[in-house]
């Protein structure tokens, strides 16, 4: 087994970095692949996973393979090289006969959530980025079924910790609050939301790779409780010793600048997910690892807190 090779894709994301964490944890032997960015202190491998000949030859000696890839957050970028994306991975695999573990998000999901929501879930994507992730997942569940791959897939809510760069809990959040600035929020007062710890999620990932029963499943990675954007900024102020108010923006004035800025334009048709009770259930995940435990709010977002305050 700790002679067995784990490449991590995206090794220089969030989700990669905490992958490679639990690997480093195990002591077990792993390849990081990253497109451009290199990571401190790591040998990396760089590859164009959206160039099939790149792909294999980053994937050929892989016997486990984590495809963490984050694009750009466009629909334009996501309709058109996440599929692609897929595919090559696939037909890497396939030649590398090396299992694949796929980090999944819930976009595919319908909205009003059912709560808790589980891995039966209606898939009726109502926002374009949730077609394309439902067709990237899709091409990986028919290879699955066509018995063309093994592979596995974790699907996660959104996910905070170090490295987050993307997450709702960073991103005129957090980031405004280690400015000294009253964090800003796009959704609604007093919505509870069920948050992944990336460390979790690193951690789960890892687990399901080893265990061999959890290959051709869908899997919820572990979340916390629900809990609000109020509660998350009462635990931010007690960490950083500070006393400042989250500021909502009303759905009006995010409509107008959606017109004039384009990230809160990408961003606006994923905040149904921050307009209704959001919560995530991972039963079938916790009953195949009873003792797994889950990071608190407290000390995820502690460590998170810690690693931009570093950088």
């Amino acid at each position: 087994m700790t002679n067995q090779l784990h490449t991590v894709l995206g090794a220089s994301g969030a989700m990669g970095r905490a992958v490679i964490k639990e690997l480093q944890n195990r002591n077990l032997k792993f390849k990081a692949v990253t497109q451009s960015q290199k990571i401190e202190k790591m040998d990396t491998i760089q590859a164009n996973l959206l160039n099939a000949d790149e792909a294999t030859e980053a994937i050929k000696d892989a016997d486990y393979v984590y495809l963490c890839v984050g694009l750009p957050y466009q629909s334009k970028v996501w309709a058109r090289d996440f599929p692609l994306l897929m595919q090559n991975v696939i037909s890497a695999c396939q030649k590398a006969n090396a299992k694949l573990v796929f980090l999944d998000n819930v976009y595919m999901y319908a909205s009003p959530f059912s709560l808790p929501f589980d891995e039966y879930e209606p898939q009726n994507p109502i926002s374009k980025k949730g077609v394309a992730r439902k067709q990237t997942t899709d091409l990986l569940l028919k290879a699955m079924a066509d018995e063309k791959i093994k592979a596995v897939i974790g699907r996660s809510a959104d996910f905070y910790g170090e490295y987050t760069i993307n997450s709702a809990l960073y991103n005129s959040f957090l980031q405004n609050i280690l400015k000294s600035k009253a964090p800003q929020v796009l959704g609604k007062k007093d919505i509870t939301h069920t948050y992944a710890y990336s460390g979790d999620n690193g951690r789960a990932l890892v687990a399901l790779a080893l265990e061999d029963s959890t290959y051709g499943q869908v899997w919820h990675l572990p979340v916390g409780k629900p809990i609000t954007f109020d509660e998350v900024n009462d635990i931010i102020n007690e960490v950083l010793g500070t006393n400042l108010k989250i500021s909502y923006v009303p759905k009006m004035m995010r409509k107008i600048l959606s017109l004039f800025i384009p990230p809160i334009k990408e961003v606006e048709e994923m905040l149904f997910q921050f307009e209704n009770p959001y919560e995530m259930n991972f039963n079938k995940f916790k009953g195949k690892f009873p003792d797994f435990q889950v990071t608190s709010y407290q000390d995820g977002i502690k460590n998170m807190v810690q690693s931009f305050r570093k950088t």
